[in-house]
């Protein structure tokens, strides 16, 4: 990895940006209906491996990309989380989705709190936000507990333009306010 790309660790997740072997865990994930209901639907597996070159060139083009979260014990991909602004993207966010079999174990909360570091103190971000699915009841519990506040909707752009989110949101001064409660989760590194 470059510095451009780097690697977190936390207690049990390793953070990383995505490499050409995460297809076949990228690919289950678009393809489970229940994990992407929220996130734009099933994804075809040619339309997923397009998702996951672009991940991979998003991360030569900006500062930073959603990261794959990698369960530190097992070497198994769990998801996909981290900072990300692309193109014409309404905020600067930390976006995240769990592969299913590996929702509830906390994984979504302890690699949004590294995500959430790394845009505050790495990129030096203001302000971060999670564009979430009225409907999508979990995300807004998750974004909660990180803190983030609704703000209002939000329209993507492009192709995804047909879809009104809600912006939920936080500055770096109330993150650091806070960040404390998650020190036993995820320790300030």
């Amino acid at each position: 990895m470059t510095s451009k790309q780097p690697e977190i660790r936390t207690p049990r997740l390793l953070l990383r940006p995505p490499i050409a072997e995460d297809f076949d865990a990228w690919a289950r994930f678009h393809a489970d209906e229940v994990t992407m209901e929220h996130l734009g639907g099933v994804q075809h597996p040619a339309d997923a491996w397009r998702g996951l070159a672009s991940l991979i060139g998003m991360w030569e083009l900006a500062p930073a990309a959603m990261f794959c979260v990698i369960e530190a014990e097992s070497g198994e991909w769990v998801g996909r989380i981290g900072p990300h602004a692309p193109h014409q993207w309404p905020c600067k966010e930390v976006g995240w989705g769990i592969l299913r079999e590996h929702e509830g174990k906390g994984y979504a909360l302890e690699a949004a709190v590294a995500s959430l570091d790394f845009a505050f103190r790495e990129l030096g971000w203001n302000t971060v936000s999670h564009l979430i699915a009225t409907e999508n009841t979990r995300s807004a519990a998750l974004a909660q507990r990180l803190g983030a506040y609704t703000v209002g909707e939000a329209t993507m752009p492009g192709s995804l333009s047909e879809y009104q989110v809600t912006e939920w949101r936080q500055s770096a001064a109330e993150w650091w306010a806070r960040r404390e409660q998650f020190e036993e989760l995820v320790p300030v590194g």
